[in-house]
């Protein structure tokens, strides 16, 4: 059923590739924050390691888009594979917080660079009507890992201490990276006959867009990942503090947030791309991040841990299933030559919410408290909603109803 679906198995290798990423990344973060705990990297440190990491992204998520138009994706996938395997793999063997801060600058760099030419590579080889599903497999690949990833770093921890999960994580990168050097295939030998007879992808020519006009055309992708790189980061480090502390749930039991709020990311994010590539991308978007926003201020009311609990499944499965969607919005609205460009400025945008969000919501929990501080969330998702609303008709779904309905008036 899937393969008649996805019928190119290049997408199927940079599901496999991303996969073995994905636990990669659950294996290290699982143990980071006790790899430095026990080598007394001060909390101040711990938190200018997270900057690093956005920063890294942020400075490579534009050149990225460059590489991947001069080397291709399959080179530069391979060689980010095998920069962040480098990077992952000698972490623990980094002594002082400017080469941590350093490993973690290029953990981001090398990220940025993987996440570029995966996406791109998948938009690229799928179908406007199916792009949405597309990249919610995607999505689910990397969400697997990250919940198979903490499982497995018990294991490894248990056998070798820390340092065995980081190198655990390189040698799974590295695999990744043999996977796409082996089964992926080029470009130039797969793409043009397949894309021939879609009609609805943006015309390819040679003319270029400029950098305002990239961002312009995906303002409401962008502002999409940006609004979930912002609440994302913000929800991880300060959700948990405003249970305990506002709410007096025992600190155990916080750590099933973000099991609840992956089981909704995985249960519903095909359902909403499939919603999206049928009724429109920027639709679906709009629904999705109403629910999700609505349900991140009704945390200020709830006070039941089992209600927060499907409150936080709800919110995972319409909040985390917009990134999906709004990358297939990029792919039907940007013709393919342009795509890589648009996943740069789409990434640096993630990161750059990443980067600032967490300052922004700490200020406001010191100042004002927990509530505050949710609310100010759920009111960045209603700008987004508002302003999806604005540019309804950047959805070429909307334009295609419209002309569709003043072509037939009775």
């Amino acid at each position: 059923m899937l393969s008649r679906r996805i019928p190119d198995k290049n997408i199927w290798v940079i599901y496999a590739a991303i996969l073995l990423l994905g636990i990669a990344y659950g294996l290290s973060i699982a143990v980071l924050a006790i790899h430095l705990d026990r080598h007394h990297i001060p909390k101040m440190a711990m938190g200018g390691l997270a900057a690093a990491f956005a920063f890294g992204i942020i400075s490579f998520s534009i050149p990225a888009g460059w590489v991947v138009r001069r080397w291709g994706t399959k080179r530069t996938l391979l060689g980010a594979l095998a920069g962040y395997a480098v990077c992952v793999a000698s972490f623990p063997f980094l002594g002082s917080t400017e080469l941590l801060s350093g490993a973690r600058f290029f953990d981001g760099a090398f990220s940025a660079g993987i996440w570029v030419a995966a996406e791109t590579a998948l938009l690229q080889r799928s179908s406007s009507s199916n792009k949405a599903f597309v990249m919610s497999l995607y999505a689910i690949s990397i969400a697997i890992g990250y919940v198979v990833g903490p499982l497995l770093a018990r294991l490894l921890v248990a056998f070798a201490d820390t340092p065995g999960a980081f190198i655990g994580a390189g040698f799974l990168t590295v695999s990744a990276a043999l996977v796409v050097l082996f089964r992926f295939e080029s470009m130039k030998d797969a793409v043009p006959a397949a894309r021939a007879a879609d009609d609805d992808e943006p015309a390819s020519t040679d003319a270029r867009l400029s950098a305002l006009g990239v961002v312009w055309r995906t303002k409401t992708s962008c502002l999409g990942t940006f609004t979930y790189g912002y609440f994302q980061s913000s929800v991880v480090l300060f959700l948990p503090l405003f249970l305990i502390e506002d709410k007096h749930v025992q600190a155990e039991k916080t750590i099933l947030i973000t099991a609840f709020f992956a089981l909704g990311m995985l249960t519903t994010t095909t359902i909403a791309a499939r919603l999206g590539d049928r009724h429109g991308h920027l639709l679906v978007m709009r629904v999705l991040g109403a629910i999700g926003g609505t349900m991140v201020a009704s945390f200020v009311l709830l006070s039941s841990f089992e209600v927060m609990c499907v409150a936080v499944f709800i919110a995972g499965g319409t909040l985390a299933a917009i990134s999906p969607v709004s990358l297939a919005l990029q792919g039907v609205i940007m013709p393919r030559h342009e795509l890589e460009r648009a996943n740069a400025f789409y990434n640096a945008a993630y990161a750059a919410g990443m980067l600032i969000g967490p300052p922004i919501s700490g200020a406001i929990f010191t100042r004002m408290g927990g509530a505050p501080m949710l609310v100010h969330l759920a009111g960045l998702w209603a700008v987004f909603v508002a302003f999806t609303a604005v540019f309804a008709n950047d959805d070429p779904h909307r334009a295609r109803r419209r002309f569709v309905a003043s072509a037939n008036p009775g």
